[in-house]
């Protein structure tokens, strides 16, 4: 009666790897009962999310080929665009979110075209990106997740979706997003890694709190609806600033290190997953969260339904 936060399947999202081919449902080593799926596969994980009444997924793709600009990314049959078009059938009423970078896409691993020298060349990504973002658009989905931290990307991503006539699909913006270690098993999971050095040079410092609200306050300037933090549990500091400064729906990414973690610990018997679990994501919303993107969340909206 006196409780301040609740927890409901309804902060959820559920996020999905939707691997090329047919008849792939395999598991993911570094993330246990994470999947890899092809799109044949995908509705009956669907499925799943829909019966556990979470309200929402986030698509990523892992396709058949790359390059060094990421091509693939921006193709109407690519992989992400054919995900959504299943989803849009088997759930309608599902909201469906799509990540929208290029380092699942691109031969290096890194977030955009490079420069001769090997650094990521910002403003030769901005247009790509819009071309990605209005194919997810063309194929029908809710809300564009742009991750790559490009300088500019929110407001290119705006215009494009704009000029095509899709100026009512929001975007929920990465807007403080760090070089995190916690990031080490969506990499297998997403077959992302660089192939050489880190994602230091775009993505922010751990030990800046500050410049993530110059971050957030330059994509929302830009144009972005929804901002997000991540990763979660050590940035809760962050996520609480965020909230109170700008006061817009803001989300937060229970990434997949801290997933991981509380996988290996549980299965050795050291912690109660349950408990453990509950916990973290209402220390979400106590810090201002108002949706977690979380790997947990099939299992949460299972224990949620059984505490009611």
């Amino acid at each position: 009666m006196i409780r301040e936060h609740h927890l409901s399947r309804d902060d959820l999202i559920y996020p999905v790897f939707v691997y090329h081919g047919t008849g792939i449902m395999r598991e993911i080593a570094s993330m246990p009962g994470q999947f890899q799926v092809s799109p044949d596969m995908l509705p009956r994980l669907l499925d799943r999310v829909a019966e556990a009444q979470i309200p929402g997924i986030l698509l990523f793709g892992i396709p058949a080929e790359k390059d060094a600009t990421g091509e693939s990314a921006c193709r109407d049959d690519g992989i992400v665009q054919e995900a959504v078009r299943i989803a849009r059938k088997r759930h309608p009423s599902l909201l469906v979110i799509t990540d929208l970078c290029f380092c699942e896409y691109t031969s290096h691993g890194h977030c955009g075209p490079l420069t001769p020298d090997g650094d990521v060349d910002n403003d030769a990504t901005l247009p790509l990106l819009a071309r990605q973002a209005v194919s997810h658009a063309q194929a029908g989905v809710d809300v564009i997740a742009p991750s790559g931290m490009m300088d500019g990307m929110v407001g290119a991503i705006r215009k494009g979706l704009d000029d095509a006539g899709f100026s009512g699909t929001p975007i929920l913006s990465y807007a403080a997003k760090f070089a995190s270690a916690y990031y080490g098993p969506f990499r297998d999971a997403a077959e992302s890694a660089p192939s050489f050095g880190d994602r230091r040079t775009y993505q922010m410092d751990p030990a800046n709190a500050e410049q993530a609200m110059r971050e957030v306050a330059l994509d929302l300037a830009e144009g972005a609806d929804m901002v997000m933090v991540k990763p979660g549990l050590a940035y809760m500091d962050v996520l609480r600033r965020v909230k109170d400064r700008f006061g817009v729906p803001t989300a937060v990414y229970n990434v997949s290190g801290e997933y991981a973690m509380v996988k290996a610990a549980a299965q050795r018997g050291w912690i109660d997953e349950r408990k453990v679990v509950l916990e973290t994501l209402t220390g979400f919303k106590r810090a201002g969260a108002d949706f977690i993107l979380t790997y947990h969340a099939l299992d949460a909206a299972g224990w949620l339904r059984e505490e009611r």
